[in-house]
């Protein structure tokens, strides 16, 4: 017999009615689910947000504080999609609560909060998740298995990369992601977390890094609070400076002496949303797009095609048919969001942390600080543990 689960959200632009969207999912999507979303209460600093997340959600409440969310007796989980100067403050009051956690990634703006936010959680015994959504993709899965499974052999080679096009125009609005003081690093850990996880899920830690940054669009128009997405463009107006990166870029060598690279970028032209992995083993190989993410090309020595084959999704890979019973019904973003979603219900379910929760993301923070790290240094530099 299923019971419910109250649910606050805080932070309703994009992301945040993106979670929303997934809990009222599970049902539909899942209906074995032990657990049953109840959607409490969503918290934004715009009223305006709030009221269109009751509206159209179905929040029970909404506040303008998000400490209300935190102290509310109906509430067991707390998920946070706020910038990332407020993730350290909210998972510290939602752990000193007892309530569960699902935070979007990067958890903190640096590796150092990442590592605090890690363990007050830890200290509290809440579970916790975290927003790597791409991983829930049924032929990355799928292509987690072959890893798994020795299908590919000894991982010779990884080469990870997220280029989005989302701040390719000069006059693409200055939200937080744009400033140091708000979201910490740029791209970096915008993007490259996205990145690191994947690789680590695939191919497994990494030993050391050096790296590369750039800025490409030194000031942009101010956004209006509470409007538009990071994707917006402005229209004129006060311009003020980008405070953190646009590319960042680094060679990798893995502990079990692969060899790769990462790289991403927000301002790019041609490609809008390219968060893509190619991994080379010693008996084959697999690459992914997330352009294409409906499709896996995978190559096997020794097989009786000489070359790549491409892969459709369907119900015969993890996850999939539980939104549509055919191959080549092609699943999307959202999508992945009610995956995670789901998995991150069934670890409260049984009492079980899963994977990624906020040890996954501290491991992919301290790989970011090493990139970091040789930008300074200008030299390799090995992945260290923080905190």
């Amino acid at each position: 017999m299923a019971s419910q689960i109250g649910i606050g959200i805080i932070g309703m632009g994009w992301m945040g009615m993106v979670h929303g969207r997934a809990y009222r999912q599970i049902p539909q999507r899942f209906p074995d689910s032990e657990l049953i979303p109840d959607l409490i209460v969503c918290a934004d600093d715009v009223a305006a947000r709030c009221e269109q997340a009751r509206n159209t959600l179905g929040f029970t409440r909404t506040t303008t504080d998000w400490r209300e969310v935190v102290d509310d007796p109906d509430v067991s989980v707390v998920n946070i999609t706020a910038p990332n100067r407020l993730h350290l403050d909210m998972v510290r009051a939602a752990a000193k609560a007892g309530k569960h956690v699902f935070c979007e990634k990067p958890v903190g703006r640096n590796p150092e909060e990442t590592a605090e936010i890690t363990r007050t959680a830890a200290e509290a015994g809440v579970l916790t998740w975290v927003g790597y959504n791409y991983r829930w993709a049924p032929l990355v899965q799928h292509t987690r298995s072959l890893v798994a499974d020795g299908v590919l052999g000894d991982i010779t080679h990884y080469r990870g990369r997220f280029f989005a096009g989302y701040a390719n125009h000069p006059d693409g609005v200055l939200s937080w992601r744009f400033r140091r003081e708000d979201a910490g690093s740029g791209a970096l850990g915008d993007l490259m977390s996205h990145v690191a996880d994947m690789a680590h899920m695939l191919a497994g830690p990494v030993r050391r890094v050096i790296g590369q940054q750039a800025l490409f669009v030194e000031d942009r128009p101010v956004a209006p609070a509470g409007e538009g997405t990071h994707f917006s463009v402005g229209t004129g107006g006060k311009r003020e400076p980008v405070t953190n990166e646009d590319y960042a870029g680094a060679l990798v060598e893995f502990e079990n002496g692969a060899r790769g690279t990462f790289e991403v970028g927000r301002v790019i032209q041609g490609t809008h949303c390219q968060m893509a992995f190619e991994i080379h083993g010693t008996k084959g190989a697999a690459r992914w797009d997330f352009e294409r993410m409906n499709e896996l090309q995978v190559y096997t020595a020794g097989g009786p095609h000489d070359g790549f084959v491409t892969l459709q999704s369907g119900p015969a890979y993890p996850g999939h048919g539980h939104f549509n019973p055919g191959p080549a019904l092609g699943l999307g973003y959202d999508d992945l969001k009610v995956l995670e979603t789901n998995h991150f219900l069934r670890s409260i379910a049984v009492g079980r942390q899963g994977e990624p929760g906020f040890s996954e993301a501290k491991a992919v923070a301290e790989v970011l600080a090493a990139v970091e790290h040789s930008w300074s240094s200008d030299r390799w530099e090995t992945v260290q543990g923080i905190g």
